[in-house]
């Protein structure tokens, strides 16, 4: 749970305020879940909703997210806290399915040894806590992702999107599964195959007027040059075959939004909704594929169509954590799991942040939060008395290992540092007094994608000027799959620590 800290979000502010005199607008609408939040699940339980979305190459794995009312919704922890023993990278597609007093959450990853992305289950009596993996269900072929679980009668199947790295169309498939979930029968059996090669995947199903409605994105899912949007096809029985329904594109762009897709339904009252995933025009990768919802109704001949249902006005609140106070809630940090390991804890003095850096990761160690606007300002206050002199520590942006921008401080030197390409750079700095015993830092992001760097000591803000002010762009840090994530930064020895006394980040309106 995010800590509420108002007073010192205020400070922050003025100081902001006082350095830039500007309140701008970047225009950037409003999600339903704000943040890079891809391939949404969701499912009700008496009243209450709960959401699961891709993770991809973050850790902890896969953020579940629950609401009273399907419009606000708020974070209560994650599927994994760790790397389930068959699992090697790219944690993608998550689905809820309630069976036999169960909740299950079936989704897709990389197998060690091989790499190849199967299907795995986790089980728990719990929609939002106490997950235990159960392993593969699905290994077929080069690639299985995308699973969908369908009861019919007391017959459970599962269906899933194959052949996707494959010479030949992309197709979806289905199998029996055991009565408990936990592995196939039978052989699978083709539900659709991709004749256009457009791309098909994250399919869904629901059951209408005696039909079997499947729901599937089509299209690029992600980048700057997507095309996703959601297409329907029927048949009387979960087998098929399936015939298409309704228009060519369900769901795909708005004034605000592109490249919709990859979603689930849910019914609150007699209506029925769908989540499902988005890029904002203004933010596109840089805030990510953002959780979004629409409302399903039918024609009088049977064609599903979707009202797309805005999000509020209201911005996401600010975070603010104070780690000098007696409360212990801290942000759902999560870090490139493939590249650190950080260890951290929350004392009497601050937030204390170690870890191990692996081999190959000029960058370090990113703690970091999802971003929910282009344009946002973050800042900070090191310990430096009781941090390591010579670990670097401070605030970065981070798109992976090889790609990345921050400013920290090392020793009693202050660097405006970006990482391009697996090379460290310093784009400028500064040099503090030695007895400095703390300092504060600050990075702002324009609605431009650039950046810039401030320190405070003795109440003076003074800004770092970066030499190379091209390479103080957030442009060419982007993942294909991911938004860059901001967050606090530590580079140093394994039994190196940094200390910080609080962390905030809000968006600038």
């Amino acid at each position: 749970m995010i800590v509420g800290y108002p007073k010192l979000l205020s400070a922050w502010l003025v100081l902001y305020c006082l350095v830039f005199h500007v309140s701008l607008s970047n225009g950037q609408g409003k999600a339903t879940i704000p943040g890079d939040f891809p391939d949404p699940t969701v499912i009700g339980v008496d009243g209450r909703y709960y959401a699961i979305g891709t993770s991809s190459e973050w850790g902890p794995h896969f953020p579940i997210y629950a609401s009273n009312d399907l419009k606000s919704w708020k974070q209560q922890g994650f599927v994994f806290d760790e790397l389930p023993a068959w699992t090697a990278s790219a944690f993608w597609a998550p689905e809820y399915f309630y069976h036999d007093g169960l909740y299950y959450v079936y989704y897709s990853a990389k197998r060690k040894g091989d790499g190849v992305s199967c299907i795995g289950v986790a089980t728990s009596r719990y929609p939002d806590r106490g997950f235990v993996d159960k392993g593969v269900v699905v290994a077929y072929g080069t690639e299985s992702i995308d699973a969908f679980v369908v009861k019919e009668g007391t017959d459970l199947y599962i269906t899933w999107k194959a052949y996707g790295l494959d010479k030949r169309p992309i197709e979806l498939l289905g199998s029996k599964l055991s009565s408990d979930g936990l592995q196939l029968e039978g052989e699978p059996f083709s539900l659709l195959m991709d004749t256009a090669r457009v791309g098909i995947e994250g399919q869904s199903f629901l059951r209408h007027d005696g039909y079997y409605y499947m729901f599937y994105s089509a299209g690029n899912c992600c980048g700057v040059r997507c095309d996703y949007h959601v297409q329907a096809a029927r048949s009387r029985s979960i087998r098929g075959p399936y015939e298409r329904v309704g228009a060519a594109v369900l769901l795909g762009e708005n004034a605000d939004w592109k490249c919709m897709g990859h979603g689930t339904f849910v019914a609150n009252g007699d209506k029925i909704y769908y989540l499902f995933h988005g890029y904002n025009k203004v933010g596109t990768t840089y805030t990510g594929r953002q959780g979004l919802l629409a409302e399903l109704a039918w024609s009088p001949s049977g064609e599903p169509v979707f009202t797309f249902i805005p999000a509020g006005d209201e911005r996401p609140e600010a975070l603010a954590a104070d780690f000098l106070s007696d409360n212990r809630d801290m942000p759902f940090w999560q870090w490139d799991y493939r590249h650190s390991k950080p260890a951290f804890q929350q004392t009497r003095y601050g937030l204390e942040l170690g870890g191990s850096v692996f081999p190959e990761n000029p960058t370090g160690i990113a703690l970091s939060v999802r971003p929910t606007a282009t344009a946002y300002e973050m800042g900070t206050t090191i310990d430096l008395a009781r941090s390591n002199a010579d670990a670097q520590k401070g605030l970065v942006i981070y798109g992976d290992q090889d790609g990345a921008i921050g400013v920290g401080i090392t020793q009693h030197t202050l660097q405006f540092w970006t990482v391009r390409q697996g090379k460290k750079e310093t784009l400028g700095g500064a040099d503090l007094p030695d007895d400095l015993s703390t300092v504060s830092l600050k990075l702002t992001v324009g609605p431009d994608f650039t950046y810039r760097a401030f320190y405070n000591v003795n109440g003076q803000w003074t800004e770092l000027e970066a030499n190379d002010r091209q390479g103080s762009s957030l442009q060419g840090i982007i993942q294909w799959d991911r938004s860059p994530r901001p967050g606090l930064h530590f580079s140093g020895d394994k039994e190196a620590k940094a200390v910080f006394q609080r962390f905030y980040i809000q968006d600038i309106l």
